[in-house]
């Protein structure tokens, strides 16, 4: 791709393989990953605004969860199935910079909503007699309201820096959808500038929320050590290992990607990495949220019972 006039040229996506055998295999396995990830993700969604005992804080928290997983998914997995099946694996410059645009922005915001459940499961463990009140609904509308402020502003800045970068020679991105790393691989020149703001957007949107959850989990440990009954100190755990093992994966594998210099990125082994916590991980949260929660598994019967009664 030559310098400049970049919105009169397409990108074309990799994606995977090239063998037609795998794409099918492929299409299948993405298909059936993401109508699992849309049933779970709007079936949690629903259960929670219809239950009204599923109408508390964590339950809030974990409901906007499910729809930034959902709205997530479908930023990368349609265009996922297209190229699989498709000869044409062309992305246009501006269909490229939206999908970059929403990505950076819904994985920011989940960051930071994250965040704001390890608080979340402090205040429920720490006080639970005055939990209703120091987390009440304007401060949970509030961190949720902060959670897409701070994520969109922050994918603006990124978007807008990355695609003022010049691009030359090949118009060829090494995976499965517009992101820094293959983004960067095709500039002629990446400035210290660009690169110290990729560390100021990790250290705001990353490294700042996983101090507040490390934070908020010290905290917890100490509350649950207080506990006198082996039995309260793993009830009071079990209520915040879920959120535990999201932010264990999520974080995990965000980290390893964005964390390193331009210079060490690996597209093809970044590719699987990515392929988790942009596919696979919007499927497993409603699983990790549900398994081992006897109100949702209780929701979950009675609106079974209402359909079953209705039809």
């Amino acid at each position: 791709m030559e310098k400049g006039n970049h919105e009169s040229r397409n990108f074309i996506l990799v994606g995977f393989t090239t063998d037609p055998t795998m794409q099918l295999v492929l299409f299948v396995v993405f298909l059936g990953v993401y109508s699992l990830t849309v049933v779970g993700n709007t079936t949690l969604i629903v259960l929670i605004c219809n239950d009204s005992r599923l109408h508390t804080p964590m339950y809030f928290f974990i409901g906007n969860l499910s729809f930034l997983d959902l709205w997530y998914s479908s930023v990368y997995t349609p265009k996922i199935l297209m190229t699989c099946i498709s000869e044409d694996k062309s992305i246009s410059f501006a269909g490229c910079v939206c999908q970059f645009f929403f990505s950076a922005g819904l994985a920011y915001s989940e960051c930071y909503l994250l965040a704001a459940m390890a608080y979340d499961r402090y205040a429920a463990i720490s006080n639970p007699l005055l939990y209703a009140q120091s987390v009440s609904r304007t401060l949970c509308i509030c961190l949720v309201t902060y959670s897409y402020t701070g994520g969109f502003v922050n994918a603006i800045i990124l978007t807008s820096n990355t695609f003022t970068l010049d691009f030359c020679g090949d118009n060829v991105i090494d995976d499965f959808f517009c992101d820094v790393p293959p983004l960067v691989k095709l500039a002629c020149d990446v400035k210290e500038s660009y690169q110290a703001v990729l560390y100021f957007l990790l250290a705001s949107n990353v490294i700042t929320p996983t101090t507040l959850i490390l934070a908020s989990y010290l905290f917890i440990i100490a509350a649950i050590l207080r506990i006198r009954s082996a039995q309260g100190r793993r009830k009071a755990f079990s209520t915040c290992s879920s959120h535990l093992l999201s932010v264990t994966l999520y974080y995990g594998s965000i980290l390893y990607i964005y964390s390193r210099p331009s210079s060490n990125y690996s597209l093809e082994r970044d590719k699987m990495v990515s392929t988790f916590y942009t596919v696979l991980f919007p499927m497993l949260n409603p699983i990790i949220y549900s398994l081992r929660n006897k109100d949702v598994k209780e929701a979950l019967k009675k609106l079974f019972r209402l359909t079953h009664v209705e039809v």
